[in-house]
């Protein structure tokens, strides 16, 4: 199960090849949600892994933590544990972006309200492009 709390912060800082503090920045700077915790322990599944992968992959191309907020935004399933299949493509087209989740794969969901439309997500959210919580 992707979503069950199994690596301990030292696990994950030593996957991600990351000092354990610098994974508590990223808590504490608000790019990614507390973990569970268990006996006070931070404790992180499989999704969490994903999601710090992709914060340390824009920390490598230089944005602080400021920007990787502003450039989640653009990611309105950053907190969904499934997206829409409709939002995924295996290519790069027009303002499709990377998609977090898989690699290879593109984003196609904007904050451009036409190509939204006929989006399920954009119908449950007040504005396309803002984040949904789970």
């Amino acid at each position: 199960m992707s979503d069950r709390p199994v690596y301990p912060i030292g696990v994950v800082s030593e996957i991600l090849d990351v000092h354990p503090e610098t994974i508590r920045q990223w808590e504490k700077g608000g790019v990614v949600g507390p973990p569970q915790r268990r006996s006070g322990k931070r404790f992180y599944s499989e999704e969490d892994l994903r999601r710090l992968r992709f914060i340390r992959k824009l920390t490598s191309e230089g944005l602080n933590l400021t920007a990787i907020r502003h450039y989640l935004q653009l990611y309105p399933c950053w907190n969904m544990q499934e997206c829409p299949g409709c939002m995924r493509q295996t290519q790069s087209a027009g303002c499709a972006k990377p998609c977090w989740k898989e690699d290879g794969t593109y984003c196609l969901v904007s904050s451009d309200e036409d190509l939204c439309d006929g989006c399920q997500l954009h119908h449950n959210q007040a504005q396309c492009g803002t984040p949904v919580s789970e």
